[in-house]
């Protein structure tokens, strides 16, 4: 691709969820991690769009307290971006990336917008995805990658496919975005194909997206665009004013843009992808010992199987568990049943009521 045509990166690295907890904190969110190897969830995004016939330098939009280590993860890696956006306050999603498009370098080039705390497997896959669906994102089309559901998953909206998109060999126009599902109907949906899960991974011309947002979230832009004029700039940081920012109403794209805009495509794909959403997700995507334990960090697992044990820094010795997660980090340990890591959130609230 020439330089004008190359694909802008969106990395999304502002959540702070609690589902990881002990080792997922306010201070060091489940993205900046090195759950699944040496690098963390954040170095893998960023790695996944080094390809410089594909991709421009990202631009990356993350919560100010989050600044300096988000920084030194990219040192760390000698990852390049053309801009860091310093969210002063949260808003959620859709007015997360107007601030990016807003911010690249020119209106019509194509923005990837991604979860900064996703695992992608098979990254060739992805890109091979992200190619056939170019000529789509560049007629005007919301793109949108929908991953081919592998259970009857209840922790994930759902897209359903509806026509093919005429001149796309592999992309449907989407017929509708299905809130998070009972499992009843999650089932259904898996038995009449055509669903597939929403992974939150958009492809789209920066001017489409903020053409669509003046149509239906009109307020919403007017305070990223005011937030963005009175931004203040340090190299590649920018940090937007928080009064105008704070003015945003607080959507997600789904809601806001996503199903009510007109050209909106699904594009089916398959990477080995995983929001590592909870313990057991981690569980599921991890390499196990010949006893189906997964392990990471001081561990030594005797008589043991089917249990998931994560230390940060203490020496964990078992005899004789079967299907427990167990986490160590720090001075904190939990303990829980396998298959209940939905739980945590309880958990997490039970310990902050008890301090």
């Amino acid at each position: 691709m020439s330089e004008d045509n190359l694909i802008t990166p969106v990395i999304l690295s502002g959540g702070s969820g609690t589902r990881l907890w002990p080792v997922s904190t306010d201070e060091r969110p489940k993205q900046f991690l090195n759950l699944t190897g040496s690098l963390s969830m954040f170095q893998l995004t960023l790695e996944r769009c080094q390809d410089t016939s594909l991709f421009d330098l990202p631009i990356i939009v993350g919560g100010a307290k989050h600044a300096d280590l988000a920084e030194q993860q990219m040192g760390e890696i000698g990852a390049e971006v053309q801009a860091h956006i310093l969210e002063p306050c949260a808003r959620n999603t859709a007015p997360a990336i107007a601030l990016a498009a807003l911010a690249c370098r020119r209106p019509q080039n194509l923005l990837l917008v991604m979860p900064s705390d996703h695992v992608i497997k098979d990254v060739p896959a992805f890109q091979e995805a992200i190619r056939q669906s170019v000529s789509l994102a560049k007629a005007r089309w919301l793109v949108t990658f929908g991953i081919e559901p592998r259970s009857a998953e209840t922790g994930y909206g759902y897209i359903q496919q509806g026509e093919p998109v005429i001149g796309s060999s592999n992309s449907f126009a989407a017929q509708r975005f299905v809130e998070k599902p009972n499992h009843s109907n999650a089932e259904k949906m898996l038995a009449e194909g055509g669903y597939y899960w929403n992974a939150g991974i958009f492809l789209f011309r920066a001017d489409t997206y903020l053409e669509a947002m003046a149509q239906h979230a009109p307020e919403m832009l007017q305070a990223a665009k005011n937030a963005m004029e009175k931004a203040a700039r340090d190299q590649t940081r920018i940090e937007p004013n928080e009064s105008s920012f704070a003015n945003a109403p607080s959507d997600s794209i789904d809601y806001a843009i996503m199903e009510k805009a007109e050209k909106v495509a699904v594009t089916p794909i398959n990477p080995g992808w995983s929001d590592v959403g909870s313990w057991d997700s981690l569980f599921e995507i991890s390499q196990s010992d010949d006893q189906s334990n997964v392990t990471f960090g001081d561990v030594v697992a005797v008589e043991s199987k089917d249990n998931l044990i994560h230390s940060d820094g203490l020496e964990i010795t078992t005899f004789g568990l079967e299907n427990l997660i167990i986490v160590a980090s720090g001075k904190k340990v939990m303990i829980l049943p396998k298959g209940q890591s939905q739980n945590v959130r309880k958990i997490v609230t039970a310990r902050r009521n008890t301090d």
